[in-house]
């Protein structure tokens, strides 16, 4: 008997129904949720500048003047040929400044109640995008976090990680929720946007891991404003979202208060988890504005690349 854990092969003919159903929805929800994003990252700009800096890389950036204590390898001979002054080539730092960007696939994020217009997972995809596409004007590399796709400071990079975030859903049983475990290199950022409703062990382990070679994190938890609250009254019946589970209560109001306490205690042990690891975790609801969340983790997000390049770069 088929179940959600065994299911027969499909024909070729449902197959292709398949995809061309997977295909119609990736077309429908990739420019929609790219416009938003940069509509969205256009406002807060607005009131920003760049951060290019200078440092380890590849990339030119600019010439300066030569100062005592510069290493004679790092003078431009063609450029200071032309003036009765020395010139150094400085290039763009590229040693610490990639952001990785991931955003959780499993239907858990499909979630919206009545009090809110977007699900999760829409949500989290914009400020996700809307954020690279910030980085990006800034100078900064960004890469999709858990792929072996390369990280770039080019637009082009921004449209690779819309296409990997609107791809297909994980199985609502992968990592459970959880971001892949994949260490980084050295002084690298994440950015993890989740409702992070696993149990706190669980998630502190995938982020030891990938904390584990000085790697800075940012955690978004996205919520549905019913998550919190539990506006409902009466007799409910509660579906899992890509599952076969159901749950009904009688007089649902009588649980809100431990149901908020519970709420409240796991976000505690978030927030404690983040300080152990050196990160900061950020909340946001969708039924408040994206450009409230994105301007905050931008700032938070600029200290810590400012700490990483002196870091970095000093040693």
């Amino acid at each position: 008997m088929a179940s959600r854990f065994f299911q027969p092969p499909p024909d070729q003919h449902e197959q292709a129904l398949q995809f061309r159903d997977t295909a119609e929805r990736l077309a429908d929800a990739f420019p929609s949720l790219l416009v938003e994003a940069d509509r969205v990252a256009h406002t807060i700009a607005q009131g920003l500048h760049g951060r290019r800096r200078a440092g380890m890389g590849e990339a030119f950036w600019q010439f300066r003047r030569y100062r005592p204590g510069d290493m004679a390898g790092t003078v431009d001979w063609r450029k200071s040929a032309r003036s009765d002054r020395l010139y150094v080539r400085e290039n763009e730092w590229e040693a610490a400044n990639t952001i990785w960007l991931w955003t959780n696939p499993t239907p858990t994020m499909e979630f919206k109640s009545h009090l809110s217009e977007t699900t999760k997972r829409d949500r989290a995809i914009v400020l996700a995008l809307a954020l690279g596409s910030l980085l990006i004007t800034g100078g900064e590399r960004i890469g999709a976090f858990g792929t072996d796709l390369p990280a770039s400071s080019y637009r082009s990079a921004l449209h690779r990680l819309a296409a990997r975030l609107t791809e297909h859903h994980a199985p609502a049983d992968d990592e459970g929720g959880l971001p892949p475990a994949v260490t980084l290199s050295r002084f690298s950022n994440i950015v993890l946007f989740s409702d992070f409703l696993e149990p706190v062990d669980a998630i502190g382990d995938r982020l030891a891991t990938i904390a584990s070679r000085d790697v800075r994190g940012h955690l978004i938890q996205v919520l549905d404003p019913a998550e919190e609250t539990l506006p409902y009254a009466g007799r409910k019946e509660f579906e899992e979202i890509g599952g076969s589970l159901r749950l009904t209560i009688g007089r649902i109001e009588n649980l809100r208060g431990d149901y908020q306490k519970r709420m409240s205690d796991h976000r505690n042990e978030l927030r404690e988890l983040a300080r152990r690891l050196g990160w900061t975790l950020t909340v946001h609801h969708t039924d408040h504005s994206p450009q409230t969340a994105l301007l905050a983790l931008y700032g938070l997000l600029s200290g810590h690349l400012s700490q990483a390049a002196a870091t970095a770069i000093n040693g």
